[in-house]
């Protein structure tokens, strides 16, 4: 079965709106290629016109980009029959992108195409295509958590900061894992056409516009899920929904069924962290997602995390994020 990548009949190089290319390496990893893609529509959707002329180009000879799915995408060119440039140009991640080994023609051509870009940038591990072609020296860059040790190993030129969703340095921009392809979409749109359009997408397509935490991989919500079936996750589970309830260390054992020393030993075995340290995380979270999405007070903020005051979520919140409540409002609230 094939799926066409191909959104318009518009050219590459087109001025009216923002020509935007991603680049699939194969094999690509299919929701680095096509979940950028879908922000860029719903935006045109949102906008009722096409403002973003979305071009998907082949990182080879044909225009056929694989996917570990078996479900080859057909780009609308391949890189070689390019020579107009784009506004933005995105490389997907994927096995391909990952290298170590590079078709040299290819470094070449991202090497003369980001010069004319207005931006470019990379989803998951085609931050390792960039490196390669040279483009990530001397900037700051993130990639997929399991990749970034890799990706400082092979290029020690480039500053590897491993927690970031996406990351801005000048006009380049790259981004974690996978799922992290749409939250660098949704960054791009924002700057070109407003918060309300890239809410209004996220809303649509059911995401943040600025998800909590950091790599969704080292949330504490997501660890959770990391222990067996058992009474212990089902009470990770119930966490997160319940901070204003008695979590001391007797009434969570009471829950399942353990002496409070045997409940704190299988809890930081099973969960990596205390349980004292684990829910001071899921606060911190809960109370960045409230800054961002509400107008409550920081009192108010305090009382639906279950902690005592305001001077409580100040220090919890210094510890993890080294900023005040109110400077992370100001920065990405609403």
């Amino acid at each position: 079965m094939q799926a066409s990548a191909k959104t318009d009949s518009h050219k590459p190089g087109t001025v009216n709106g923002r020509s935007i290319a991603i680049l699939g390496i194969s094999p690509v990893r299919a929701l680095d290629l096509i979940g950028p893609g879908e922000v860029f529509m719903e935006a045109n959707r949102l906008k009722g016109n096409t403002f973003y002329h979305l071009t998907f180009l082949s990182g080879a000879k044909d225009t056929t980009i694989l996917s570990p799915l078996a479900l080859p995408f057909t780009a609308a060119s391949s890189y070689l029959d390019v020579d107009s440039t784009f506004d933005t140009l995105l490389v997907a991640g994927g096995g391909g992108a990952q290298g170590p080994v590079y078709d040299t023609a290819l470094l070449g051509w991202l090497q003369r195409q980001t010069p004319a870009c207005r931006r470019f940038g990379s989803v998951c591990t085609g931050a390792m295509a960039l490196a390669a072609a040279g483009l990530l020296d001397g900037k700051r860059a993130t990639t997929h958590w399991n990749w970034c040790d890799e990706l400082a190993a092979r290029y020690p030129r480039v500053t590897i900061e491993r927690d970031p969703i996406f990351i801005k340095d000048g006009n380049c921009y790259t981004s974690a894992g996978v799922t992290a392809g749409i939250d660098l979409a949704l960054a791009l749109v924002e700057e070109d056409l407003g918060r309300e359009v890239a809410l209004r997408a996220a809303q649509m397509m059911v995401v943040f516009l600025r998800r909590p935490g950091g790599q969704s991989q080292f949330s504490a919500t997501l660890t959770a899920q990391k222990a067996e079936r058992n009474a212990l996750a089902d009470l990770l589970t119930w966490l997160p929904e319940h901070l204003t309830s008695d979590l001391s260390i007797k009434a969570m054992a009471r829950i399942v069924a353990m002496s409070p020393r045997n409940f704190s030993r299988a809890f930081k075995q099973a969960v990596g962290s205390t349980p004292a340290q684990h829910l001071e995380a899921l606060r911190v979270e809960a109370a960045r997602r409230l800054l961002e999405t509400s107008s409550l007070s920081q009192a108010e903020i305090a009382g639906r995390i279950g902690v005592n005051n305001t001077e409580t979520l100040r220090r919890i919140f210094g510890r993890h994020l080294h900023v005040t409540p109110g400077a992370y409002r100001k920065s990405f609230g609403k």
